[in-house]
């Protein structure tokens, strides 16, 4: 066999190895999309549950997450609204779907988002007399070197902080990251979001928290080496309990109206 025909031999081989490899990697991709689907919204429940204080060792998440009820909000009224299939609804997609978002006019977006959906999801749970006991909220903001998604819990009064996580973000590891400190996380717990007047009021402090000030029941510690970051999950607060936020929706809670 001549040279020439060996190396076109090669090639062939080679070739043919590689389409059979491409079919193969396709194949699997193809088969495993459903469980990495699947996974993918198992995941999303446990932050949502971790958030609410929810979920303990050895729970079945399927099966906390089914005590909630999935509402779906007019940002503009705040109030419930029906749609085909809420538990489908992803704000965030709607964020950036310009048939479905509004932009937020510059004076406003304090969290530096551009958009956001015109509907939000959101998550309550409710006593055994109907009643709402937890509402959880989809909040996110800029931080130095990402967006930070995250969710955060309130009581029934609306202003009492059960919870705050976020779930997706890619700030410093050591420095903004320690937003997932779960230290940091739980100072969260038990702090008041607004004022007597429904202002928001919580912030992340400069430096550690004093609890003799008068502001600490509004303030968790700052993050060390990470200024920006504790600034933008500040205005990302502001933002989403303002008036262009859930202020509207949340007002219509405490009027007993959701």
């Amino acid at each position: 066999m001549s040279k020439g025909n060996e190396g076109l031999r090669t090639i062939t081989v080679a070739g043919l190895l590689c389409f059979v490899c491409s079919i193969l990697v396709s194949v699997t991709v193809v088969a495993l999309r459903p469980q990495q689907a699947i996974n993918a919204e198992l995941d999303m429940k446990k932050n949502i549950l971790i958030s609410a204080g929810m979920l303990k060792s050895g729970d079945d998440i399927n099966e906390v997450f089914d005590s909630l009820e999935t509402i779906i909000v007019d940002f503009e009224t705040g109030k419930k609204v029906e749609i085909e299939d809420p538990k489908s609804y992803n704000q965030i997609a709607a964020s950036k779907d310009p048939k479905r978002l509004v932009k937020i006019p510059a004076g406003l977006d304090l969290g530096g988002l551009g958009s956001r959906s015109k509907l939000a999801k959101v998550y309550v749970k409710r006593d055994e007399a109907g009643a709402i006991d937890t509402i959880i909220l989809n909040v996110w903001g800029k931080g130095l070197w990402s967006t930070m998604y995250g969710f955060i819990s309130l009581a029934a009064d609306t202003t009492t902080i059960k919870g705050f996580a976020y779930y997706s973000h890619g700030e410093t590891p050591g420095l903004g990251g320690e937003v997932d400190n779960p230290n940091w996380k739980n100072q969260w717990v038990g702090k008041q979001l607004f004022d007597e007047d429904f202002n928001v009021k919580f912030a992340v402090n400069k430096g550690a928290v004093d609890n003799t000030m008068e502001i600490a029941n509004y303030r968790v510690d700052g993050l060390s080496g990470a200024t920006i970051t504790g600034n933008g999950v500040t205005t990302s607060m502001s933002y989403w309990f303002g008036d262009h936020g859930y202020a509207k929706f949340l007002s219509n809670v405490r009027a007993g109206e959701i």
